[in-house]
């Protein structure tokens, strides 16, 4: 084979790879114009009246979660299943986005944390690596990450709400948590680096807590309406 030939077929390959990345990153931006609704509608939960239509918002959500599902039966064929990890740099971030979506969601409705499996599950993928398309753990923890932090900003909105009991709920559950990230050993420095982030919204959390303790409020309030009952 010339030298021209060789280059030839090389640049045929790279034409391939290039046209594969193309239409993954088209499936891509609908995914994350997907996950912009979901969060526009979920942020409404920062205000007065979001939080007394939480179970509504949160029905919605999953709405838009059965068209997430959809793009990502369209992303998976967009590459061979044996080459997750060579694209997958496409479309973890809008993942992680959507694993922390849906773990807001399940928050919402029940104040439980979701589990990989039922993350899975609203996503519409497979939970182990070998099954194909797959939630990765280290999104699946990145997502959680997320969403303890915008747990701090719902502790703090919910007292200019006048809901006082909802932060001590969130210290809780932003506690246990912690609790369990520090039984990890990470090594992926992004994952070690969103981690080092938990502290300071725990220390957010604790500051509006503390800041309730010392007036009297919180403990002697009922659970704040619009919690659902399970998933």
């Amino acid at each position: 084979m010339s030298v021209t030939d060789l280059f030839s077929v090389i640049q045929s390959s790279l034409t391939a790879d290039q046209d594969v990345r193309e239409e993954i990153r088209k499936v891509v931006q609908s995914l994350e114009q997907t996950a912009r609704e979901i969060l526009t509608l979920l942020q409404t939960v920062h205000q007065t009246s979001g939080l007394k239509e939480v179970p509504n918002k949160c029905q919605k959500a999953r709405e838009h979660f059965n068209t997430v599902k959809i793009h990502l039966e369209e992303l998976k064929t967009k590459f061979p299943p044996e080459q997750y990890y060579r694209f997958n740099e496409h479309w973890r971030f809008v993942l992680q986005r959507l694993i922390f979506l849906a773990a807001f969601v399940v928050y919402l409705e029940s104040e439980t944390l979701v589990t990989r499996e039922a993350v899975a599950g609203i996503l519409g993928i497979e939970v182990y690596r070998d099954k194909g398309f797959h939630l990765d753990i280290e999104d699946y923890l990145s997502g959680l990450l997320i969403l303890a932090n915008e747990l701090s900003r719902l502790a703090l909105n919910s007292v200019t709400a006048g809901d006082y009991s909802r932060p001590l709920r969130i210290s809780s559950f932003i506690n246990e948590l912690d609790s369990g990230f520090r039984l990890l050993n990470l090594k992926n420095d992004s994952l070690r680096k969103r981690y080092d982030g938990l502290k300071y919204d725990v220390k957010k959390i604790e500051e509006v807590v503390y800041d309730l303790s010392i007036r009297g409020l919180g403990k002697g309030d009922e659970p704040a309406e619009g919690k659902a009952a399970g998933n």
